[in-house]
């Protein structure tokens, strides 16, 4: 059960680590108004379709939740929302391999470590052998994502900006380490959003809803919270910049392969919280351990993309290095916290 949760977080790290690469096919539309297409399909459309697909009598559990679960959910969500909506900036001036590291290395060490703290159960994982070796594993996640950061600063030294610029058009590392910094203490509201949720999850049990599908409705509240905060910030840009046209440009002659690809990374960027709130059903009692994972398979699958895109052109042996060791440090992580979950299964 354990390995199908690990494997479970693996695709939805796929999909969160890929889900920008359609943009790359975007032409002559301003940031904010695909950022925005992708956000209606990533966090209302099918958020809605998923649930109402695989939860049986989802809108008597929504109206029969309790009110402050759904209001909490909805609140870390528009939080997260502000971590979501500043980590696609972190991408334009980072690019995938950087940005995902710093943003998501701040991610995973709030989202993983604070619900614990929160519940009271982090006292109890550090008096047995299975608390201590899911924390082992939280902990090599987070070295590893300390050497993928440590790889991208060596490669902020050793190319010159005209290189940088090649790969990655707006890159300023100053600015998008701040920003990447505030998008990852942000975004670990979706962790929080999702354990605040959990009377809904059990409501849905409790309606006969398979476990495996027991988040779903949760991410209905959460997502439309993340909604919320870039709706009002993408209208506001589209509007001062007076990108509005973007929308029914005639024109243009990508408007249509806008719209696709902008949508498909909307469609896939919310395949990583199906596929996330599937894993951390069959993750046992450390399923906080969870959202380390999905960090860890984010950062494994941006990286390898950052490669394959050539983001490390012009870098040294000794960076390529860093960075494959980071890759592999994360992998480790995985198989580490999958043990402790594994250890607690079976009780000690």
């Amino acid at each position: 059960m354990i390995a199908l949760g690990i494997f479970l977080h693996s695709v939805g790290g796929f999909a969160a680590g890929s889900f920008y690469i359609p943009f790359k096919k975007v032409r002559n539309w301003a940031w904010e108004s695909y950022w925005l297409v992708n956000g209606i399909l990533s966090w209302i459309i099918m958020p809605w379709i998923i649930a109402l697909v695989t939860v049986p009598g989802l809108i008597s559990i929504l109206r029969e939740a309790p009110k402050s679960s759904i209001f909490w959910t909805y609140l870390f969500g528009l939080l997260w929302g502000i971590g979501g909506l500043t980590f696609g900036l972190s991408m334009r001036y980072l690019g995938m391999s950087l940005g995902y590291a710093i943003a998501l290395g701040f991610c995973a060490a709030f989202g993983t470590i604070i619900p614990p703290i929160y519940f009271g159960t982090f006292g109890d994982l550090i008096t047995i052998a299975s608390g201590l070796t899911t924390l082992g594993g939280v902990l090599a996640c987070l070295i590893g994502i300390a050497i993928c950061g440590w790889a991208g600063i060596s490669k902020e030294k050793e190319l010159p900006e005209e290189k940088k610029k090649e790969t990655i058009k707006e890159f300023n590392f100053t600015k998008g380490l701040w920003v990447a910094i505030f998008a990852g203490v942000m975004s670990a509201c979706m962790a929080f959003g999702i354990a605040a949720g959990k009377p809904i999850a059990e409501l849905a049990v409790e309606r006969g809803v398979p476990s495996l599908w027991q988040n779903s409705p949760i991410f209905i509240c959460i997502l439309a919270g993340g909604f919320t905060t870039n709706f009002i910030w993408c209208v506001l840009l589209n509007i001062k910049n007076r990108t509005t046209k973007n929308y029914l440009d005639t024109s243009n002659a990508s408007l249509a392969g806008n719209y696709v690809f902008s949508a498909l990374a909307g469609i896939t960027w919310y395949f990583q919280f199906m596929f996330y709130g599937m894993g951390t059903t069959k993750m046992g009692q450390y399923d906080f351990s969870s959202w380390t994972i999905h960090m860890a398979f984010i950062i494994v699958f941006s990286n390898i993309w950052g490669l394959i895109f050539r983001e490390w052109k012009g870098t040294s042996r000794r960076t390529h290095t860093i960075i494959f060791s980071g890759i592999l440090v994360l992998i480790l992580s995985t198989f580490i916290v999958g043990l402790g979950n594994y250890l607690g299964s079976i009780g000690k």
